[in-house]
């Protein structure tokens, strides 16, 4: 967030557990690390989380704390002092205005039930007021200017955010007011909405097929699209506080669009005229901020960290102010993707550097989780580990993936197990045919929902030399019994609804008698995503068949590995399992 000259961020500590600290650079130029350890700034609200954070109008800071989930306010003194009482309460999607701290609440209550709202918690203290209650899940409550009406988007079970969602509007009255639908209904996403004064507001919505931004009246009238193109202007919210555009004092927008990796842009609501900030960034993260006309982000590029970015959108001047990654190897290391197109599926090819000398090179296809997400350009260490060992590697978006609008986002519909996989076998396939990699050195990894897709994969086709799973699902009604709230009923939408025969045809625990090829699987065990399980149970069913299978478990970790000495430890196994299936 940026604000008079301020910027804050938050920072992953590997080397410290893993946990995340609150940095501000000042007006000045001095980077101040607000939190000190152990506080971790994390919120479990979806169990994605999202910004944990939000500093108020004098520099001190809200922030949820990891270990409790409780809010605290960070003073100018360095010491967290508590706002919420201890339970088992959750927030997200924090902001301070008036005094009060404007955010969505996640309640747990001892019987299991999982109830959400929006509420505002005075800022010294006190019982927190709802505003917004009724529906299951909450996000993006904003403000109008003079503090009058109150916008937020919510939906229901069994949809996620990018099937259905709307936006709605209450005044903020002093025994609370009116609430009603602006836009939106079970069939159209309509997130992120930010009020251009006190009767209309900018929104994004996926109803022309792709994530476009509208402006529309405080009750839904005269809704025009800004900006109508075939690209979106949004990311799948998997977490919380992030805004994919930001209003400048001038009025223009700051907006983020494209097909795949989305590009930092200014755009004149006015006119519709669109234009792009050109610079070293080639993608930017769904987290714009506004300091007057600067806006700042997280760009980053194939050879370009992943950096908290401040960019004069007069000038275009661009002023990075930390990246992710401290130093880079000799850039000659570092892989350059292609952009390619196989029968209508994306993916990215970064081939080994250097060149093999002779005969045709392995390759690692990557899966993305999500599944609805998507891989992108960034600058990938991992990617660079292996092609400069002689390894290619490439990043598939099957049919089902973000960034090429819904209708290719709907692919997936239903067909989990079957799109996904089909795609990634043909991608092995196109590979050989394009004499790019050696037919019997492919192998596949990919994490979560990319475990999946790897497991399922293996045991529908005989291409792969090997599978690396990273917290993966192999079986579908465990995963829907004791998966978290939010992605509970996720399958009904990729599956459809539980049904033993349909789950029989598509999970991999069911189909592990087709696995033929050596196997790593890796799991972190706090995963409260995809229970550990899901990877040991495979692992188990492999072993029994003979198959050859190394699992490993992470005592801490949980849906992604956070620590120094986990990814240490997970990347020299998987080089070492490469290294053993390619000889």
């Amino acid at each position: 967030m940026a604000r008079d000259g301020r910027v804050w961020w938050t920072e992953d500590r590997p080397g410290e557990s893993g946990r995340t600290t609150i940095m501000c650079r000042t007006a000045d130029g001095i980077h101040r690390d607000l939190l000190p350890a152990p506080w971790c700034a994390r919120t479990r609200v979806h169990e994605y989380g999202g910004r944990p954070y939000a500093p108020t109008p004098s520099g001190e800071v809200v922030f949820a704390n990891l270990k409790d989930q409780r809010l605290y306010l960070l003073g100018h003194n360095g010491e967290p002092k508590p706002l919420t009482d201890e339970g088992d309460d959750r927030y997200a999607d924090l902001q301070v205005h008036d005094g009060q701290i404007w955010c969505v609440r996640e309640r747990h209550s001892e019987d299991g039930k999982i109830t959400r709202a929006v509420v505002s918690i005075p800022l010294d203290g006190g019982e927190p007021r709802e505003w917004a209650t009724g529906h299951d899940f909450y996000a993006s409550p904003a403000l109008s200017p003079d503090g009058r009406h109150l916008a937020y988007v919510c939906w229901n079970h069994p949809r996620m955010p990018w099937d259905g969602t709307e936006l709605r509007v209450t005044t903020l009255s002093g025994t609370g007011g009116e609430s009603w639908t602006v836009r939106g209904g079970p069939e159209e996403s309509v997130l992120a909405p930010v009020w251009k004064d006190d009767s209309r507001l900018y929104l994004v919505s996926d109803s022309s097929g792709w994530w476009n931004l509208y402006e529309v009246g405080l009750r839904g009238e005269g809704a025009r699209a800004v900006c109508p193109a075939e690209e979106e202007f949004m990311a799948p919210p998997w977490r919380s506080g992030g805004m994919p555009y930001t209003m400048l004092a001038d009025g223009r927008l700051a907006v983020l669009h494209g097909r795949g990796d989305l590009r930092l842009a200014v755009l004149d609501p006015a006119s519709g005229a669109l234009t792009d900030l050109r610079g070293p960034y080639t993608g930017w993260d769904a987290a714009l901020t506004a300091d007057g006309t600067s806006v700042t982000g997280i760009g980053y590029a194939a050879t370009v960290p992943r950096s908290v970015v401040t960019v004069d959108t007069g000038t275009s001047g661009h002023h990075s102010l930390k990246s992710a990654v401290s130093s880079l190897p000799d850039p000659t290391y570092l892989p350059v993707p292609r952009p390619v197109l196989m029968g209508g599926v994306h993916a990215f090819l970064y081939p080994p550097h250097p060149p093999a000398a002779e005969g045709t090179p392995p390759y690692v296809i990557f899966v993305h989780g999500g599944p609805t997400a998507h891989a992108d350009t960034a600058l990938d260490l991992e990617k660079a580990f292996l092609t400069s060992r002689g390894i290619g590697v490439l990043d598939l978006n099957y049919g089902g993936s973000t960034g090429y609008g819904r209708a290719y986002r709907d692919r997936l519909k239903g067909q989990w197990g079957v799109v996904d996989v089909r795609d990634t076998i043909a991608a092995a396939g196109w590979l050989a045919a394009q004499g790019l990699a050696d037919p019997a050195r492919v192998a596949v990894r990919g994490g979560s929902a990319g475990g999946w897709t790897v497991m399922a994969a293996c045991c529908r086709s005989d291409v792969f030399a090997g599978g690396v799973s990273y917290y993966g699902v192999s079986a579908l009604a465990p995963l829907a019994a004791h998966t978290h709230d939010f992605e509970s009923r996720y399958v009904e939408w990729l599956v459809g609804p539980e049904d033993p025969q349909v789950y029989a045809a598509r999970e991999p625990l069911a189909l592990v008698d087709g696995v033929t090829c050596p196997m790593l699987l890796l799991q972190g065990l706090d995963d409260p995503v995809v229970p550990p399980e899901q990877s040991s149970a495979f692992a188990d069913a492999l072993s029994e068949r003979g198959v050859p299978c190394t699992y490993l478990s992470f005592e801490g970790e949980s849906h992604g590995f956070r620590r120094t000495e986990t990814r240490t430890a997970a990347l020299a196994a998987e080089l070492a399992f490469y290294q053993q299936i390619f000889s």
